[in-house]
């Protein structure tokens, strides 16, 4: 990642601090919380090892703070996306392309929450610790469409896991299929396709 050299030290202390989290969401997704080394986050951001401890003291608080604004990126654009939105299938939709367009843009993100799942004890005690933001976006809008007798009572997780996971493994596993059976998720005509596929099973799993 190249940085532009900010005029203040404050300035290019937070460039610095955003340049390793940029590095470190690409490498802890590629390679996990354990095998990640510090030592190849500094060299990618262009840093020694003794620098990025001055802005991150231990590898858990490095990837504490890759994950906490992963989640509060993905909750800033699912505001965005879904803000007047008024008809309750409309909203939930919203809500969806948000997150789908979100981690195709970012598969790194996607990575790291594939990761989680399969990993379960990174966080411990607390494994909403920083998704938990996530799970109560999705409580507020499928909670709307029931409010207004638009959807079926259904669970978040249900929803969740039967629907929205879909996107993960739609962002993550085009190259795990095989050549004949490969695809990519950013072109265009691909996306289109599963996007169309997502909101047929939303609609399938909430309306009456």
């Amino acid at each position: 990642m190249t940085i532009p050299m900010p005029a203040t030290r404050k300035e290019r202390a937070d460039a610095t601090r955003e340049a390793i989290l940029y590095e470190a969401e690409r490498v802890f997704a590629a390679t996990g919380f354990r095998a990640a080394r510090l030592e190849d986050i500094a060299d990618a951001v262009g840093i020694r090892r003794p620098s990025l401890l001055h802005h991150f003291s231990t590898k858990k608080m490095l990837y504490d703070a890759v994950e906490q604004r992963i989640f509060e990126n993905m909750h800033a654009v699912c505001e965005a996306r879904t803000a007047g939105v008024e008809d309750p299938t409309a909203r939930l939709l919203a809500h969806l392309d948000a997150w789908l367009d979100f981690f195709i843009d970012r598969p790194s993100a996607a990575r790291i929450l594939q990761r989680l799942v399969a990993d379960t004890a990174v966080r411990g005690d607390n494994p909403v610790e920083f998704s938990y933001v996530a799970l109560e976006d999705m409580d507020r809008t499928l909670a709307y469409g029931i409010a207004r007798g638009a959807f079926v009572p259904l669970s978040t997780m249900t929803f969740v896991n039967g629907v929205a996971a879909g996107i993960l493994f739609f962002v993550c596993n085009s190259r795990q299929v095989g050549e004949q059976r490969r695809y990519d998720p950013s072109d265009p005509a691909d996306k289109a396709v599963f996007r169309t596929l997502l909101h047929k099973l939303a609609c399938t799993a909430v309306l009456p």
